[in-house]
């Protein structure tokens, strides 16, 4: 009997590399997202790496009406069931500024959907009394930014809803941990600027999977933005108001 591991957002690139390290441990893998081909694709990969099964399901975090049958399927699961969030959109921000209409999507992809979906997977998990929650945030969701500050907003308010996950589900033996990543050399940032202190989604992915084995609450990868963090969280506002960053 396995564990099995719900991924939403599976085609993301730290989720392909999360994922790869979940499959060497023989679990059952629950791929979703909207592009089923790049699925079916690295389901195979997975099985072929170790994982117990691979299933592919659609999801879109703005339509609740997809979390059904990833849910109905999770139910029929044997072990402990685990999920990881890797949902989420980062429209630049002055074309936002231009479209404000964007802000309704970029909250659901990477805070509103999600959060609907674990607040429906929640009761399951604490009938079962275990497993754990990866919900994959972002250092800008630390203190509001010119550049990124509806991003930000989203992702703190993710933050915030782990937070309080965290406390209902720690006691019913179920593990919510809060990754904060910087800039990862993915899809969401090519294009950009050069950013300071660029990690890759495999070395994201180990830090994910060695804070799980620690039960870490929060984590930053790479580890050096818990420092950048706490020097811009504590950059008085007068001065932050004038900052270009």
């Amino acid at each position: 009997m396995s564990d099995t591991w719900i991924i939403l957002g599976a085609t993301s690139a730290i989720a392909r590399a999360f994922m790869r390290d979940r499959a060497e441990t023989g679990v059952t893998l629950i791929l979703c997202g909207r592009d089923m081909d790049d699925m079916a694709g690295t389901a195979a990969d997975l099985k072929a790496r170790g994982a117990a099964d691979a299933h592919v399901l659609r999801l879109d975090v703005r339509d609740a009406k997809t979390f059904k049958p990833i849910l109905d399927l999770a139910a029929d699961m044997h072990g402990m069931l685990n999920a990881a969030v890797f949902t989420g959109s980062m429209p630049d921000q002055a074309v936002i500024d231009e479209n404000p209409e964007m802000i309704d999507g970029v909250v659901m992809d990477s805070f509103t959907g999600p959060a609907q979906f674990l607040q429906r997977l929640a009761p399951m998990m604490e009938v079962r009394g275990g497993g754990a929650i990866v919900g994959v945030g972002s250092v800008a969701g630390d203190r509001g930014r010119l550049g990124n500050y509806v991003y930000g907003a989203a992702k703190a308010g993710f933050a915030t809803y782990l937070s309080g996950l965290r406390n209902r589900l720690g006691r019913s033996g179920v593990h919510v941990m809060t990754v904060k990543p910087g800039p990862v050399d993915t899809a969401m940032t090519w294009g950009l600027d050069s950013m300071p202190f660029m990690t890759t989604p495999e070395a994201a992915a180990k830090d994910i999977a060695k804070g799980l084995r620690k039960g870490r609450n929060v984590i930053y990868t790479a580890g050096i933005w818990r420092l950048v963090m706490l020097v811009i969280r504590n950059v008085p506002e007068p001065i932050f108001k004038k900052l270009s960053i």
